[in-house]
């Protein structure tokens, strides 16, 4: 168990608690929705992870690595969607945005931060699924 990564769930779940209160007075009220899902969605997910840690078999650095990049992915996915509902930046998420594009600073630091996000997913899944492997031979 890793009581650091359980007590970071909790915390993101109460920060998007916190912002889903705000969502009526954002320019783009259906991405801060979509923050306030996220946020609570990956907060759930580094409790699990962080239940299961002793489950994962990773050299330190590659647990180091790991916790780290989950880390990052949950937070700045949360922030990103945030972000972009707060100053009505669309262009990355059009979809929850309906296609609201906003000022190029607010534009280029959502892609930012979202373009962070896709990195460091696919970076905690790889070690994920890497940590998960089966350690056992198989009987010839």
């Amino acid at each position: 168990m890793n009581r650091s990564m359980i007590r970071h769930g909790f915390v993101l779940i109460f920060f998007a608690l916190v912002s889903g209160l705000f969502v009526p007075a954002m320019p783009i009220p259906r991405l801060g929705l979509s923050a306030h899902t996220i946020g609570i969605l990956s907060g759930v997910l580094l409790i699990a992870i962080g239940a299961i840690w002793q489950q994962f078999s990773l050299s330190p650095k590659q647990a180091k690595v790991m916790y780290w990049s989950w880390l990052h992915s949950s937070y700045i996915n949360w922030l990103g969607c945030l972000v972009g509902a707060i100053f009505g930046a669309g262009k990355a998420t059009p979809l929850a945005s309906a296609g609201a594009v906003g000022s190029g600073i607010a534009e280029a630091t959502v892609g930012i931060l979202l373009g962070s996000v896709a990195l460091a997913s696919f970076m905690a899944l790889g070690l994920s699924l890497w940590g998960l492997r089966s350690r056992e031979r198989p009987v010839a």
